[in-house]
């Protein structure tokens, strides 16, 4: 697998820590969306690691197609409301 699963068509809301270190699913593949469990590991796509800058809401992607990953960028339109979902 090469390209990810459309996990979602929306971003989700969630609230992040200051200087906490995340790892966010690029595969589309996790339980734990928008986190990884490791289900990546039957693929070749890896998980983002990222820190938060600040602490509060923040809309993650998805769909996994932004460009500004983890962060939700608007890519989610260009995918019909039922595309690729988990």
């Amino acid at each position: 697998m090469s390209k990810p699963v459309i996990a979602d068509n929306k971003p989700v809301k969630v609230v992040l820590e200051k200087d906490v270190q995340y790892y966010f699913c690029a595969c589309g593949l996790s339980a734990n969306q928008p986190y990884c469990d490791g289900k990546h590991k039957a693929t070749d796509i890896v998980p983002k690691k990222f820190t938060a800058t600040e602490s509060g809401d923040a809309f993650l992607c998805q769909c996994k197609y932004s460009a500004n990953t983890p962060y939700c960028d608007g890519s989610h339109k260009q995918f019909p409301a039922d595309e690729n979902l988990q």
